[in-house]
């Protein structure tokens, strides 16, 4: 090699050429498309590069440099070639990224930004981070996406969800609170010492999720809440108890007893009171609230059962001064059914009608079913195990104790709590097609191509992630929050990241049928139930092959509902029952304007039901003016079909003389059009008016207001 080689800097300044610079930023390149080069093939690099160098001058500019490692790669690799092509172009696109970037803070600070229901960008600090997540999703494009992959998502073949965020952490989780909280735990350099009394865990547990929540993006679960607070209550009922006796003696033990409980319910009150005020006024520090979901309700222990009635009773009267009280829109809640306890005379029956009856006013809870049929129920049938919904409609699938993706043995059992996704990539179906038939291809072939597209997403995100350094959320990674989160701080979070998975959504399954032979999924569904099985096969095929546990995702579309359709539109024109509404359809919904039964929508929706075994909810509307007992009845049907099941109604109320009713515009009562309206976004909750505005984009304001069957 020719050490007289001096390379002229930008500066003017001559460097010695450094072969390891060389190596260095072609192993980088590798490294974006999954390709790693070995030590023959970076020396041979090196020798190109040096040979073509030493045949143009002893003094090459930077750019020389580049142009010679460009040629090099061709010869030995022209995929890394491709990469290191696309990242050099980068400087050449940065003020075109800074400039949209630009005209994107502007629209977020004087118009606002509707993409997500959960974040206000009527708030500074919302605004902020909006900005920064608009630089930080075109810097992930440019940086971390093939050139194909831009195209797809530009196209709209595929949509990759949270751009802004996934390359620095991971996303919805089932967080393990009961671990964390026993025997104390290290919060931002301070000792919290383990709580002594139910109040304190309350409080103590909001800390924890307002920190860990900012650490991540999507669902924040805290899974089987009422079981890991029994444990405090007993505490605080002990104390009690001991004061009473402290005071009137011995004697009074019936009387102590009394006085214990009520002021253990008391503390349970004001405990879950102050976790619902800080989930809906205190924003995380990546600017929306943060997204949690409490589920409960199964444990029969009294402590147990009364906090699971308390959460209830309080949600059910909800916040805010008197006579202009509103249910709060986190934590979600979803109550966890077992037949052999909730049912007809059962232990727990007085703890579902309560449920049931909180629903009937605020929406919530959600109902999961543990007795019915599929894979939620035979997890916790089979091993006593609850797979609780992370966020809206994600699951996670079985990681074993000693087998990981498939049990060792009889014995081995798996582990949901303390888990993970690392993200969602959505394929948008109707486009698919679409473009196969314009292609003459056959559809399953195009299928394919997005398949592989996004299995490449996701293990070059798994592979990037799995370098992270545990102490990026000290919580999760080093204080247990997370399975096997006991990592040192400098320590890589791979061992923690193996059981994760990452999910393939899916939308717009009736506008597939219908694109298909012009029939929705209510008059056929044949196509996409054939899809659809078609997808799970190649899931399964590519989890078994990467040793990643791959999911079929319902995809929720928010934003997407409306951006689908504009993509589409752009590409292949308008299509009548396609792309001639305003948004598509959610995941494998029926379209919401269908003309049909809740009965109906079950039983149609239920065809797809364990086909997105990764990320899936149920809901009809339940348009019942208040009726126990047909609400009890759909749900419990939904129960016995294995199902997540969502209550939806149109809640509504008047900011100006408190009266609330369902699905009001103008106030009946005072004529007043200022009115607080909450509809279901899609698993959760949000505000679709609030003093005259919404939280909501156009393209979902639309599909709410043509609402039938959901």
């Amino acid at each position: 090699m020719d050490r007289k080689i001096m390379v002229i800097k930008k500066n003017g300044n001559l460097e010695k050429f450094d072969p390891m610079r060389v190596k260095r930023a072609v192993c980088a390149s590798a490294e974006r498309v999954m390709v790693k080069l070995t030590e023959d093939a970076l020396e041979r690099i090196v020798c190109i590069v040096v040979d073509l160098l030493n045949t143009q001058t002893t003094h090459p500019t930077v750019e020389q440099v580049h142009s010679c490692c460009e040629i090099a790669l061709e010869q030995v690799n022209p995929l890394v070639a491709k990469s290191y092509r696309e990242y050099r172009d980068y400087k050449k696109d940065i003020v075109h990224m800074l400039d949209k970037v630009y005209k994107k803070a502007q629209v977020i600070t004087y118009i606002g930004d509707k993409e997500c229901a959960n974040m206000d960008s009527a708030l500074v600090t919302t605004q902020r981070c909006l900005i920064y997540n608009s630089l930080n999703k075109e810097l992930y494009k440019k940086f971390f996406l093939t050139a194909s992959e831009i195209e797809a998502c530009k196209d709209g073949y595929i949509y990759i969800h949270d751009m802004s965020a996934r390359r620095d952490t991971m996303n919805c989780c089932l967080f393990d609170m009961a671990h964390v909280l026993e025997n104390g735990f290290e919060m931002s350099n301070l000792w919290y010492t383990e709580p002594k009394t139910l109040q304190t865990a309350f409080h103590v547990m909001g800390d924890v999720i307002i920190n860990t929540t900012a650490m991540q993006y999507g669902g924040f679960t805290v899974p089987e809440v009422d079981t890991i607070l029994s444990k405090y209550a007993k505490k605080s009922y002990e104390f009690y108890y001991q004061e009473y006796f402290n005071i009137k003696g011995k004697e009074y033990e019936e009387e102590a007893k009394e006085y214990a409980w009520k002021k253990t319910v008391r503390e349970c009150e004001q405990g879950y009171q102050g976790i619902e005020y800080k989930l809906n006024t205190v924003s995380s520090s990546r600017g929306d609230y943060p997204f949690v979901t409490f589920t409960f309700g199964v444990d029969t222990d009294k402590f147990a059962v009364m906090i699971t009635k308390t959460m209830l009773d309080v949600h059910r009267k909800g916040q805010g001064k008197k006579g202009f009280r509103r249910p709060t829109l986190f934590p979600k809640l979803v109550f966890l059914y077992d037949k052999k306890v909730h049912g007809d005379g059962k232990i727990l029956r007085d703890s579902f009608l309560a449920a049931i009856q909180c629903s009937q006013k605020t929406m919530y809870p959600d109902y999961l079913s543990l007795s019915g049929e599929g894979y939620v129920p035979e997890m916790y049938q089979n091993y006593g195990r609850i797979v609780s919904p992370m966020g809206c409609r994600a699951f996670l699938s079985p990681w074993y104790e000693r087998g990981g993706m498939e049990p060792l043995d009889s014995s081995d059992k798996p582990v949901f709590i303390g888990r993970f996704n690392i993200g969602v990539v959505s394929l948008h179906l109707p486009m698919i097609l679409a473009k196969a038939r314009e292609e003459q291809k056959d559809f399953y072939e195009v299928l394919d191509y997005y398949l592989e597209m996004i299995r490449h997403i996701h293990l070059r995100t798994y592979r990037y992630l799995a370098k992270r350094k545990a102490s990026t959320n000290p919580l999760a990674y080093c204080q247990g929050g997370f399975y096997g989160g006991h990592l040192k701080p400098e320590e890589s979070i791979e061992p923690v990241l193996r059981s994760s998975t990452a999910s393939f959504g899916i939308t717009a399954l009736n506008e597939l049928q219908v694109l298909y032979n012009g029939k929705s999924i209510v008059e056929d569904g044949q196509f996409a139930l054939n899809v659809m099985k078609y997808i799970n096969e190649k899931t399964t095929k590519f989890k078994k092959e990467d040793h990643i546990l791959y999911a079929i995702y319902g995809t929720p579309a928010e934003n997407l509902c409306g951006l689908q359709i504009q993509q589409f539109r752009k590409k292949y024109g308008i299509i009548e029952g396609v792309s001639s509404r305003e948004y598509v359809s959610n995941s494998f919904h029926c379209g919401v304007w269908e003309d049909i039964s809740g009965i109906e929508k079950q039983d149609l929706e239920e065809r797809f039901w364990e086909l997105c075994k990764g990320g899936r909810i149920q809901y009809v509307r339940y348009n019942l003016s208040y009726n126990t007992k047909a609400m009890v009845t759909y749900v419990e049907r939904a129960m016995e079909k294995g199902f997540y099941e969502g209550v939806n109604l149109s809640l509504a109320y008047c900011n100006s003389c408190g009266h609330e009713e369902l699905d009001m515009d103008v106030c009946p009562n005072c004529g007043s059009s200022d009115l607080t309206k909450i509809e279901r976004m899609n698993g959760y909750l949000s505000y679709s008016r609030v003093h005259g505005d919404t939280m909501l984009n156009s393209a979902k304001m639309t599909e709410i207001s043509e609402r039938k069957s959901m």
